[in-house]
């Protein structure tokens, strides 16, 4: 059975997770407020390492500079008593009317203005409270109707924004890295920066785009349609994997954000073996926060709310436990070979070999059969994935 967590498993936890009171748009809270004090200690005894927050999670919006320093210094004394550390810190620019045509790309610049002027402050306090990443969720960022907003002037918007908090992160010395976390909709009807790949392709072209990486959450990624798994095997790929959000989401519908594991199993699984063990050949694994961005289920009352941060965990660890004996496994090793997955690491043309010399090959092409593959020549990609399945369900 998988073991208790510990601090070296790196679990993180949003402030405004388990402090979700279960409001939705069909109703108001089921369950009363968490003070941050006793969030920190209770993660800490239950085998956390972190604790992330929006500006607004910890002190509320239009607080006085009093009333902000007091929360401040709270969670510093809980975080100084416990041990517990503040991998990330966000900043709320969408749940304020203010900011209901977003904060970056509002159509009303002097809505952009204040945004900016919110987003530096909490960067101050995440360079003070020794935060690495600072994660921009764009949540605003969008619009329903397509008059509505220019896009290629939102976008144009959105990176003068970001190069100025790069610009500012380097001037002041701080040691934090931005990850940008893609949606596609919700609370938006459509939302700029929709998918990962989205999100790669926007760092491309910032002014500092070393300084930015993706935060990509499950449930986002999988509301579109997308296999988060093979999504984050790219990121790593190329280098931008800064942050993860992990949650639970089961197909395309409204954002879900059910404990881990309780949504699509298999993705989880492919998902824990990829960020553990790297992809079947190697390559690179994660070694940030495994940070747990779900929401305790409305029907809970607050024994519920630590049950699911214990669940959080313990799936993560269990599925680690499943993916280590599915690689150890001869028979998937045996199983892998017919499949030639290692085979894939070899490049298809030989080294040294040019494109002349490719034409010049009769057995590329001309003396090739492909009709052997008709009823014949099988991958074994069936039995590789029951075999998956078995591990998964601890019958092997």
């Amino acid at each position: 059975m998988a073991a208790q967590p510990t601090r070296d498993d790196k679990f993180s936890f949003g402030l405004w997770t388990v402090g979700y009171n279960g409001t939705d748009p069909f109703g108001g809270p089921t369950r009363a407020p968490l003070d941050v004090v006793h969030v920190v200690e209770k993660l800490n005894e239950l085998g956390a390492y972190g604790l992330t927050f929006h500006d607004d999670d910890l002190f509320a919006f239009g607080s006085t500079d009093e009333e902000r320093q007091k929360q401040i210094d709270r969670l510093k004394g809980a975080l100084k008593d416990t041990g517990l550390i503040v991998p990330m810190v966000t900043t709320n620019l969408f749940s304020p009317p203010v900011f209901k045509d977003g904060g970056f790309t509002s159509n009303d610049r002097t809505v952009r203005r204040y945004a900016l002027r919110k987003v530096l402050r909490n960067i101050d306090l995440a360079a003070e409270l020794g935060a690495k990443t600072f994660v921009m969720w764009g949540g605003r960022e969008g619009a329903e109707y397509n008059a509505s907003k220019d896009i290629r002037q939102a976008l144009e918007r959105y990176r003068e924004a970001v190069n100025l908090l790069a610009d500012y992160v380097t001037d002041k010395g701080y040691d934090i890295r931005f990850a940008i976390e893609p949606k596609p909709n919700e609370p938006r009807g459509d939302i700029l920066l929709p998918t990962l790949g989205h999100a790669i392709a926007f760092i491309d072209t910032l002014e500092k785009p070393e300084l930015f990486g993706v935060n990509p959450e499950v449930g986002h990624e999988q509301m579109a349609g997308l296999n988060y798994s093979a999504g984050i095997a790219q990121a790593l790929y190329q280098g931008k994997l800064f942050h993860i959000d992990l949650n639970g989401q089961r197909g395309i519908k409204y954002d879900q954000d059910l404990v881990f594991g309780h949504g699509e199993l298999y993705d989880a699984f492919a998902l824990v073996d990829l960020l553990e063990n790297g992809s079947p050949q190697g390559g690179p694994t994660y070694d940030g926060p495994r940070h747990f961005d779900y929401k305790p289920s409305r029907t809970e009352d607050e024994t519920g709310v630590w049950e699911s941060v214990a669940a959080n965990m313990r799936n993560y660890l269990l599925l680690k436990e499943r993916a280590a004996a599915f690689r150890a496994d001869p028979e998937v090793q045996e199983a892998m070979q017919r499949a030639k997955v290692g085979e894939l690491s070899k490049p298809t043309l030989n080294e040294g070999e040019t494109i002349d010399d490719l034409l010049a090959d009769r057995s590329a092409f001309e003396d090739f059969d492909a009709n052997a593959y008709f009823n014949a020549n099988g991958f074994g990609f069936v039995q590789l994935q029951q075999l998956a399945t078995e591990h998964l369900l601890g019958a092997r």
